[in-house]
């Protein structure tokens, strides 16, 4: 991979400037390059990694991995009915998969009924669904290779009577 996507894919806010000083190339050229990788798809978008645990907030949103078995269709293989499931908006994220289940899914929804009333009235009366295994994710511990800090355990001695 290109050095200056690799920088990128470390780093999504550190500027043209910067990169040309890591590479010894020309601003001008670096800047060229992205615009180049955006235009082309290459760079798709720039994204903020969030630790949700440590945002105060009462409505966390729920997060499942779903594994999602499928008849393939013929002349078009997995590819048609991904299409229909990853254009949900609770689908962030949709996997061709090798091994015993054929899509991994990650959805979210603000609650544990959100997410299961998904997989009932929406994704599994699907034509070409055959099955689904749903995996609620508890806690995050590292995501797109950063390590997420979690909020400190209340150090006060538990007092019993």
């Amino acid at each position: 991979m290109d050095e200056i996507l690799e920088i990128l894919e470390k780093d999504s806010r550190i500027s043209p400037e910067q990169i040309a000083k890591l590479t010894k190339k020309n601003v001008k050229n670096v800047k060229a390059a992205i615009k180049k990788y955006e235009k082309d798809g290459v760079i798709v978008k720039y994204k903020t990694i969030i630790n949700k645990e440590l945002v105060k907030k009462d409505d966390n949103e729920v997060r499942a991995l779903i594994e999602v078995n499928i008849v393939p269709q013929k002349d078009v293989g997995f590819d048609s009915i991904a299409e229909r499931i990853y254009k949900f908006p609770e689908v962030t994220s949709c996997y061709l998969l090798s091994g015993t289940y054929d899509l991994l899914l990650v959805v979210e929804g603000k609650n544990l009924h959100t997410v299961s009333n998904f997989v009932a009235e929406k994704l599994s009366p699907m034509p070409n669904v055959r099955g689904t295994v749903t995996h609620f994710l508890l806690k995050k511990y590292k995501e797109d290779s950063v390590i997420l800090k979690h909020k400190e355990d209340d150090k006060r001695i538990a007092i019993s009577y």
